[in-house]
């Protein structure tokens, strides 16, 4: 018995040893949670900046490039979309210049993720473009990582879709 507590705790020692030998691995992510929630708060906002507009090629180009290229989407209506290239070509299909994406005020929570990046989560309202009535609402999760080129978005979940009536 003394023998395999003692292996466990052996075990369970290198596991930690392992994970702070490589938590300098990626780029830290910031130790101030404000400045964090900041910087996810701005990046989400030029990402649907650009999901709004994105009937124009240029801004749907921008959309992607927010996306790593292995970017997973799980939408609860919808499915699961698995890269970028299926992503924008739905986006592409379904969205662009027929609705648009509104942040709900006050929702969004962040979360760091240590040596990754960040969590996002918070609530949207879908509204047309062309009547401006809104029509759905939805809760969503964004992980963003932290690389030594910037942020990129390497899963999205649309979640809790429900009509507005």
């Amino acid at each position: 018995m003394e023998r395999r507590m003692n292996r466990r705790i052996f075990v369970a020692s290198m596991f930690f040893a392992f994970a702070a030998s490589n938590a300098g691995a990626a780029p830290p992510v910031a130790s101030n949670p404000e400045s964090l929630t900041d910087t996810i708060l701005k990046l989400d906002a030029k990402f649907f900046d650009s999901f709004n507009s994105c009937s124009d090629p240029d801004q749907l180009r921008t959309h992607a490039s927010y996306l790593n290229p292995n970017v997973e989407f799980y939408h609860d209506k919808g499915g699961v979309t698995w890269t970028r290239q299926d992503y924008i070509e739905k986006t592409r299909e379904n969205v662009c210049g027929n609705f648009r994406r509104v942040l709900t005020a006050g929702t969004v929570q962040v979360y760091p993720i240590n040596g990754y990046g960040a969590l996002e989560e918070g609530h949207h309202t879908f509204c047309e473009i062309k009547s401006g009535k809104c029509f759905g609402e939805a809760k969503f999760l964004v992980v963003w990582h932290q690389t030594s080129d910037g942020w990129e978005i390497t899963r999205i979940f649309s979640y809790g879709h429900e009509a507005i009536k």
